[in-house]
């Protein structure tokens, strides 16, 4: 397998640009909205229908959905809580729960040295779970899964303290800074990580032909 063919498929396996897309514009437009009108209900409403707008065209383009509706299902239960509270700022409050999630999952993950990253990524090598067998290889991709526990961790000490002092223009423009860029460059440290990484042992690897 080529080195740009595995890049693409680590790329791909943790978002990808089209999920950061599917995410990102519908937070985008509630913040821009949410600016114009001061309507909760009317920016969490324009959130949704673009996040919806988005699943339709990849439908019709016949693309993958899955980021797609879990992009509409996000949105969908930020507009919920956001038209329930009256509170703009509530339309991120699914967010930092979810860095939270993740970067404790992340985090028990390498303290169980069954690292994320190896569980998702080593599959996708044609390492499968045999890494593990080689502590060398485990720690790459320890390694590769402490980027995403720093990342999720940024983002909860700069977002939350936003979120407490209710300022929606800072924290809308926060969570757009530290989405597409943030994790684009996640992604790409963790793909140099494991591109620079160790291999795998030669005698734990499968031949072409078995």
């Amino acid at each position: 397998m080529s080195e740009n063919a595995d890049k693409a498929k680590i790329l791909s396996a943790i978002g990808g640009v089209k999920g950061l897309i599917d995410s990102g514009l519908p937070a985008l437009l509630f913040l821009i909205t949410f600016n114009i009108t001061k309507d909760v209900r009317d920016s969490a409403y324009a959130a949704l229908t673009l996040s919806l707008l988005l699943t339709l065209a990849r439908l019709v383009r016949r693309e993958t959905i899955q980021h797609a509706v879990s992009g509409v299902i996000g949105v969908g239960i930020c507009a919920w809580i956001a038209m329930r509270t009256g509170r703009a700022e509530d339309f991120y409050l699914p967010g930092l729960w979810t860095n939270a999630i993740y970067g404790s999952v992340y985090l028990v993950s390498i303290i169980a040295r069954w690292p994320v990253i190896g569980l998702v990524i080593g599959p996708l090598l044609e390492e499968n779970l045999r890494w593990r067998k080689d502590p060398v290889r485990t720690k790459v991709y320890i390694k590769a899964t402490w980027l995403w526990v720093g990342m999720f961790a940024i983002r909860l000490l700069v977002q939350y303290p936003l979120y407490l002092s209710g300022n929606v223009n800072l924290l809308g423009s926060a969570r757009l800074i530290m989405g597409y860029p943030l994790f684009i460059a996640t992604a790409w440290a963790t793909w140099l990580v494991i591109k620079s990484g160790p291999k795998l042992r030669d005698d734990l690897k499968v031949s072409k032909g078995s």
